[in-house]
């Protein structure tokens, strides 16, 4: 690139920057992790924000600053009592890291939040983007962060076809988002966070991935993709896995008005939850299937259904009244009164069989 090659592209990352700064200073949605910069603050919604909605976070965020309103005040509780306030947002593994990372915290760093990007990424649970955000949201850093919703708006506004989970792909859009930050940080004092933020809001709001709302882009008139029609080519995403549909038999089974529940060992998939027994089927279509019980015990009280990642699950849901000497085999739970449950952290489809349970109870 020669000289004049560059300070033209130079000027036209400022120009870029600047009229994101600017829009974003205007649009900016009132977020309650945005009234206050802290790094504590930061970094609990952009944890709860990971694979997760804006309104879905926020009743979840207000909850939690409310009971946690500090780094030590989750050290000091018990994984249950985190998992509990983590119950609906899916995803278990970000709270037990989290819950973990506040632990160190206040071992290690005395419950001092550090303002050191390599500090930060020593932290279980937090990679370069939450690392990013929190160092320059709170500490005015220019450090990258790179979302799906900013992949999304770099591949448009400069024309980027690469796959952006390839090897290649990463590079690209790491170096560019770098090249903003630092181009933002330039500019003024404030405006590394800013920029940054500007990014993630312009993702989710404006340059959405279906019929984005080009009209209102504060960068139309510099975007790639707008000047070319190329918005649905861009980003140049990897076909997603074909949904794969599972079938489930999850049962209530009452003894002495106690209902039978277990924890999900700390190391699978939700674990540290508790759960109904249950067991994948065939199909809808299967049999009750309940070792040491016959079917004829079990009456059908609802079906739920729900979707992780590429499963869409259906899972039927089965009462019965079982004896006190009557084996539970491959089974380790506890019997607990309905009432109680309400204390235990669920996955989000148990968590609405003890719903209804409990909605039966009054």
């Amino acid at each position: 690139m020669s000289k004049e090659e560059s300070i033209c592209a130079v000027a036209w990352r400022q120009q870029i920057v600047r009229c994101i700064l600017a829009w974003f200073a205007k649009a900016a949605r009132d977020l309650p992790w945005r009234r206050e910069r802290n790094p504590y603050s930061v970094w609990i919604s952009e944890i709860m924000l990971q694979q997760t909605q804006v309104n879905t976070v926020i009743p979840y965020f207000q909850r939690w600053m409310r009971r946690f309103p500090n780094v030590r005040t989750v050290a000091s509780a018990p994984l249950q009592e985190v998992l509990k306030f983590w119950e609906g947002l899916g995803y278990y593994t970000r709270a037990r890291q989290l819950h973990r990372a506040a632990q160190i915290l206040v071992g290690e760093h005395g419950g001092e939040l550090p303002s050191s990007h390599t500090d930060w990424l020593a932290l279980p649970g937090i990679g370069p983007y939450t690392a990013g955000a929190i160092c320059s949201i709170s500490f005015d850093q220019p450090t990258p962060i790179l979302d799906g919703n900013v992949i999304r708006v770099l591949a448009r506004a400069f024309g980027i076809a690469h796959e952006p989970q390839s090897g290649e792909g990463k590079k690209k859009f790491w170096q560019l988002a770098e090249l903003l930050v630092q181009t933002a940080a330039a500019i003024g004092p404030g405006n590394a966070g800013a920029l940054n933020e500007a990014l993630m809001e312009l993702g989710a709001t404006i340059c959405v991935p279906r019929l984005p709302h080009c009209a209102e882009c504060p960068i139309r008139n510099n975007c790639f993709a707008f000047k070319r029609d190329e918005q649905q080519n861009l980003p140049n995403l990897a076909r997603r896995p074909k949904t794969t549909s599972r079938f489930f038999h999850a049962f209530v089974l009452d003894r002495n008005n106690r209902v039978l529940v277990r924890q999900r060992p700390a190391r699978v998939v939700n674990g540290g939850l508790w759960e109904f027994p249950n067991h994948e089927v065939g199909s809808t279509d299967a049999k009750v299937l309940f070792k040491g019980l016959p079917a004829r015990k079990f009456t059908p009280i609802t079906t739920i259904r729900h979707a992780i990642t590429r499963y869409r699950i259906t899972m039927q849901v089965f009462r019965a009244n079982i004896g006190r000497t009557t084996p539970i085999p491959e089974f380790a739970g506890e019997w607990r009164r309905i009432d109680d449950l309400k204390d235990l952290p669920f996955p989000s489809a148990h968590k609405r069989i003890v719903k209804l349970l409990s909605a039966r109870e009054e």
